[in-house]
């Protein structure tokens, strides 16, 4: 593919490039920030209670009736996390979220290890929500049977695309299709509860099923097993949370004002997500759902296991099932609506990874160019490591959503707990100082807020680190750790660059003694000519060139061209016995720094510049394995001299016409001859 029709289809995928003055123009309102920042904890929905009723079937039927009472609890918890993250969003509104609360109250160390849970948790969002989405559409087309790793591995790369798009282009896109999921979950237990009001509702085509408990509880449960039973059932409930947190890291991309914006969707999200919950868990309760982890052999009909044949549907399909049994569409719509926001979940993530690795690089935790925004202004490099990743772990557990599902939430309770307690100390600093009353009752009131946060959000991950770190969660703690321990070691390495680069004293005046230029010289032609002239005019103290010994007649035969052509620089010939070219140029400049150390050596080498990817392997490889040595000698300047053949000249035709093609004339990039 030719350079021009590269950029115009990076133009069709990703869109016209947006100037700096333009970021303004990509903040977004409130009714897109909601599916853009929401999106993951809405989605929650479509898994979070078959995870508490999945986890609680183990125990058979009686353990089952807990279910509502575990999902009263998830949703008292997600009330007092949103309630808590309202005050983040109003106290540090930059977008460092967690990450920013935790280092400046906490310390450096504290914040570290709030940015490394969230970046494993972003990108095991990615592969959680998309591998699930990937299962949907396997159960709905039975050709994708087998095949959910590549569904999810396309998904991850059209939500990669859609997001160097921009932000806010990205949300207007996503924005309908989590709406309709919005309308059509409340819509559908509206409709629930009014066929229950009026005495309607059926029962779940599974309602007639009894679950058989798995061996270890065939002889019972005692009270200790089934506390830690239904804690179990609590921390995989508690996936319903994930995402809160986005909103805190987001609040930048908010229109003004930012804070109360952010804090006001975030009650959205809250209202939205709790109702939708306990809704879903109702009905379940309601007509009798059973759902089980090995339906084949947990699922009994007339005391006889339903077999292999059976197909267990997710609840929120079983449920949509009974309540629309009179009107089809309705569950197709409800299904349909639920596999696209699985996969616009993952969005959620492709916001919040790379605006805090933006901000982390920023800190000098992360490499420099994550700091950078794309063509669109988005963090480009950040979506693609984000992207890379997921699809690394998609293919790594085969799109399996029950052994992802294991490595999931840990991370996000972990800068939950951290968060609140950053809080507590930012609101009893300002309060040591602050004398107005009022504000002095605003402050006490949101402490106790983040104090009430700090003690579920602590309980919850001690819950969570006790029933699923043998399941799969020490995977997520120990990349936390190695994320930890890369990010503070690239730290060490930026702060040790930047002392050595540190001008002290008077050290910008100092000149060296004399400078010694080195042309090389393989050949007599116009390159070698051109760097000879290059280097004269640079006047140094000493100019000679110098060409290695490789093959005697060649070298008798530059010798008298240079002798007939009268040049009037020394040429010197390098023995080199073993035909060798790096090696004895980098000793005989090293031979020179030892003769005069305050001297510079400053060593010209001519290069051609080509045009084609395939010139670059027919030249220039001796010329850059000599700079690769050079470059790691001290007082040692190495410069090239480059000499631009024909095909580099159609190079940078071809490059005008791809501005011309991206529309930079349009867009009023080159002056025409009159404004100049």
């Amino acid at each position: 593919m030719t350079p021009a029709l590269g950029d115009i289809g990076k133009r069709i995928l990703i869109g016209r490039k947006l100037r700096s003055t333009q970021l303004g123009e990509t903040l977004l309102p409130k009714r897109i920030a909601l599916p853009v920042f929401a999106s993951d904890a809405l989605s929650s929905v479509a898994y979070a209670p078959d995870e508490i009723f999945l986890t609680l079937s183990i125990a058979g039927l009686t353990a089952v009736a807990f279910s509502w009472k575990v999902a009263i609890v998830v949703a008292v918890v997600l009330l007092v996390v949103v309630l808590s993250y309202r005050q983040n969003v109003h106290a540090y509104p930059s977008g460092g979220g967690d990450y920013e609360v935790a280092t400046v109250n906490l310390g450096p160390t504290a914040g570290l290890t709030v940015a490394s849970a969230l970046l494993v948790d972003y990108v095991l969002t990615v592969a959680v929500s998309i591998s699930s989405a990937a299962q949907y559409a396997a159960s709905a087309i039975p050709a994708l049977e087998g095949r959910q790793a590549e569904v999810a591995v396309v998904a991850v790369l059209f939500l990669t695309t859609m997001n160097l798009r921009g932000v806010r282009e990205s949300g207007t896109a996503f924005a309908i299709p989590t709406y309709v999921f919005m309308v059509t979950i409340l819509g559908m237990a509206a409709w629930g509860f009014g066929r229950l009001l009026f005495g309607q509702l059926p029962q779940a085509s599974s309602a007639g099923f009894d679950i058989a408990p798995e061996e270890q509880f065939t002889h019972g449960i005692g009270g200790l097993a089934m506390a830690f039973l239904v804690l179990r059932a609590f921390s995989s409930g508690c996936a319903a949370l994930t995402g809160v947190e986005a909103i805190s890291n987001g609040v930048p991309a908010f229109r003004k004002p930012k804070s109360k914006n952010a804090a006001t969707t975030l009650l959205l999200l809250g209202t939205i997500s709790i109702a939708m919950v306990i809704s879903v868990v109702t009905l379940a309760n309601v007509m009798k759902v059973r759902f089980a982890e090995d339906p084949a052999k947990q699922l009994i009909r007339d005391g006889v296991p339903v077999g292999e044949g059976y197909h267990q549907d997710p609840i929120i399909g079983q449920l949509a099932k009974g309540i629309f049994d009179h009107f089809s569409p309705g569950f197709y719509l409800v299904a349909a609506a639920t596999g696209v926001i699985l996969v616009l979940a993952a969005n959620t993530a492709f916001n919040g990874f790379p605006v805090l690795g933006s901000i982390l690089a920023r800190d000098g935790f992360l490499p420099r160019q994550l700091h950078t925004r794309g063509d669109r202004l988005a963090f480009s490099n950040g979506i693609v490591i984000l992207a890379g990743f997921a699809i690394v772990l998609i293919v790594a557990f085969n799109a399996e959503v029950t052994k992802l599902i294991q490595l999931y939430i840990v991370g996000v309770f972990v800068s939950f707990t951290i968060s609140q307690t950053g809080m507590i100390r930012h609101w009893t600093r300002l309060l040591r100082s602050e004398q107005d009353p009022a504000k002095r009752r605003r402050m006490q009131r949101s402490r106790v807020i983040n104090s009430v946060g700090l003690s579920f959000t602590g309980t919850v991950l001690i819950v969570v680190l006790l029933t699923k770190f043998l399941l799969g969660a020490y995977i997520a703690i120990i990349a936390m750790a190695v994320l930890f321990v890369m990010m503070r070691g690239i730290k060490r390495h930026y702060d040790a660059v930047g002392k050595q680069m540190a001008a002290e004293g008077d050290e910008q005046l100092m000149l060296p003694s004399r400078v010694h230029s080195i042309v090389l010289v393989s050949k007599l032609h116009k390159p070698t000519l051109r760097a000879l002239a290059f280097a004269k005019a640079a006047r140094p103290h000493t100019l000679e060139a110098v060409t290695v010994d490789v093959d005697r007649d060649e070298s008798e035969a530059l010798q008298a061209e240079w002798d007939r052509r009268a040049i009037p620089v020394p040429l010197k010939r390098l023995a080199s016995p073993y035909r060798e070219i790096t090696r004895p140029i980098v000793q005989y400049v090293r031979d020179i720094r030892r003769q005069s150390p305050r001297d510079v050596v400053m060593v010209y080498i001519p290069e051609y510049v080509v045009g084609h990817w395939w010139e670059h392997i027919l030249h220039n490889q001796s010329a850059l394995r000599l700079k690769g040595r050079l470059l790691f000698t001290p007082g040692v300047m190495v410069t090239s001299v480059p000499y631009q053949l024909i095909s580099s000249q159609a190079a940078e035709e071809r490059q005008d016409r791809v501005e011309r093609v991206a529309g930079q004339v349009r867009r009023g990039a080159r002056k025409s001859s009159g404004d100049r």
